[in-house]
């Protein structure tokens, strides 16, 4: 029914999907991963690589992007308070930072009314018995490509700038402690924009990334057991997202899942190489 309830917003501003003319062959997704992709290119006017494009993941931190612009559109004046918390969110993924903005903005209804505004017809709010866990939104490649194409194309200046000027300057580390450079950011050539999202891998990194600070903890496989409605439960998600090449060219969006009690190295290493060998895959 979510499908059916936005198509016809979908449709008003629609992603033109094309296939893709490749430099090499699409990238080989690991058995026991899940992986859903789709790279836009913004000079074409089309997508030129995608698979699984609108099939449902946990956001994890990929849904910082929506509430962050819910919250400027919302906010004419932000004060130096608001601003610093936006900033800490965007560029080192802080979750306590998260949960402010979450909470001030009515929790799922943040995601309800940028899924109306965007036309994101794969979105949806985490289960009523969890209102807090953002974490828990489902989105879909499909819709994160669609957000960015909002913010590059449609959005206020003001709003555009704040938002992808964070990401431009993503730090090495979350605030957890996590490495944040995976995927995007270590596998493909400068210049970009990043926003990074994991979940499952508990609330300490097996290598403490430096420089660290303090930030709110990992949602954990335990904690997430009970709740059937939110994708790839029990399974850790890693997402690297962004905007890529010389004049933001490229919309990159790649979401993973991987097996059960998966490792972080492991994940980190699967999602980096696919996003190596997609970006070698698109003709540019």
């Amino acid at each position: 029914m979510r499908t059916k309830r936005w198509a016809a917003v979908a449709a008003a501003v629609p992603l033109l999907i094309a296939t893709p003319a490749l430099a090499e062959a699409p990238p080989k997704v690991p058995a026991g991963t899940t992986a859903g992709y789709v790279v836009f290119d913004r000079v074409a006017g089309k997508i030129v690589a995608h698979r699984l494009a609108h099939r449902a993941f946990r956001s994890a931190s990929v849904i910082k992007i929506l509430i962050a612009i819910d919250f400027l559109e919302r906010t004419a004046k932000p004060t130096v308070r608001d601003l610093a918390t936006l900033k800490v969110m965007l560029r080192s993924s802080d979750d306590d930072a998260a949960s402010a903005l979450w909470d001030r903005g009515g929790k799922g209804k943040i995601v309800t009314r940028m899924a109306r505004k965007l036309g994101l017809a794969d979105t949806s709010p985490p289960p009523a018995a969890k209102p807090g866990f953002w974490g828990y939104t489902s989105l879909s490649a499909y819709d994160v490509a669609r957000t960015y194409r909002y913010l590059m194309d449609r959005a206020d200046a003001k709003v555009r700038d704040l938002v992808i000027g964070h990401l431009r300057q993503a730090t090495p580390c979350g605030t957890d402690g996590f490495d944040q450079y995976f995927g995007i950011p270590r596998a493909l050539p400068k210049p970009w924009a990043v926003k990074q999202g994991w979940s499952g891998f508990g609330a300490v990194p097996p290598v403490r990334c430096s420089p660290t600070g303090a930030g709110g903890p990992l949602i954990t496989p335990q904690s997430q057991a009970r709740l059937p409605l939110v994708p790839d439960l029990g399974r850790p998600v890693l997402h690297t997202t962004g905007l890529v090449g010389k004049g933001d060219r490229l919309i990159f969006v790649l979401l993973t899942a991987h097996p059960a009690g998966g490792r972080w190295n492991d994940s980190v290493k699967r999602t980096t190489t696919l996003a190596r060998d997609l970006y070698r895959s698109v003709s540019m």
